[in-house]
């Protein structure tokens, strides 16, 4: 879907689809519920610690790399094969995502640019920029076809555009299209469900939603599934307004699941169990 044209604020248009109000509404008074937990006023940095860990365990699932998440904790070395990789770059991404919200509103390309970086853990040529013509793209989940280098270059910067100028759009439906551009563009060569998925979470701590980023949409993508996260992402490239209108309400229910697994942290915290 192109995210630009004739509309003066075109993410706020999408707010207009059938059902996106809802599915907005809907993930306020989950993260409200979080927010509102009493173990929120006195623990919310292990909350936010928490959330991390879990969010990069389940966003590198949706890498291929589905281990337990004791796993995840217990580990030190992430060097081995390519799983290992794929799950310490996921957790380099969650550590790295909150250091970068200042220069995000002022230039979001920089940021990806440092997100592939992080991710590649390279100092390969093609690490740090977005692909040139004639180059592949490592990404197994997605299957879709791959967009040239110039068509890329255009819609990364109508997005770069659409960022910085702002609006009034939710957060919830920047946070969408912010996932769902850079999972069809695939613009680096390796890496992008990963980078895709940290974006989602900038514009939503960034956004005021989830300021202490205690609502890991990447736990509930996770959880609703690869199947139900790629027939949703397929809505969102058809461009139609019910697609579209899938794909943000998929993300809404994904960031309500997250909300969900940090209401379930608090509980256990409370009760001492954790």
């Amino acid at each position: 879907m192109s995210t630009t044209g004739a509309t003066a604020d075109p993410l706020a248009a999408l707010s207009t689809l059938p059902g996106v109000a809802e599915s907005v509404e809907s993930v306020r008074k989950a993260v409200d519920r979080v927010y509102g937990h009493r173990v929120m006023r006195r623990r919310s940095n292990e909350i936010t610690a928490e959330a991390a860990l879990r969010g990069a365990r389940g966003s590198a699932a949706l890498s291929g790399a589905d281990w337990a998440l004791e796993e995840v904790r217990r580990r030190t070395d992430f060097s081995g094969d390519e799983e290992a990789r794929t799950v310490g770059a996921a957790l380099r991404l969650a550590a790295e995502a909150g250091q970068l919200l200042s220069i995000w509103r002022q230039s979001p390309l920089r940021v990806l640019a440092r997100l592939h970086l992080v991710a590649a853990a390279s100092k390969e040529g093609e690490v740090g920029r977005p692909r040139q013509e004639g180059e592949s793209v490592d990404e197994p989940l997605v299957e879709l076809p791959l967009p040239g280098a110039a068509e890329v270059s255009g819609r990364l910067e109508g997005l770069s555009e659409l960022i910085i100028v702002g609006g009034s759009a939710p957060a919830l439906v920047t946070a969408a299209v912010v996932h769902g551009e850079l999972l069809a563009l695939r613009p680096f060569t390796s890496r992008n469900g990963l980078i895709a998925r940290t974006a989602e979470r900038i514009v939503l701590i960034g956004s005021g939603l989830d300021p202490k980023s205690v609502c890991p949409a990447e736990v509930g993508h996770a959880e609703l599934g690869r199947a139900a996260y790629l027939a949703a992402l397929d809505g969102y490239v058809s461009g139609t307004p019910e697609g579209v209108a899938a794909w943000i309400a998929h993300c809404g229910r994904a960031v309500e699941l997250g909300a969900r697994e940090s209401t379930a942290v608090c509980e256990a915290l409370q009760r001492g169990a954790a």
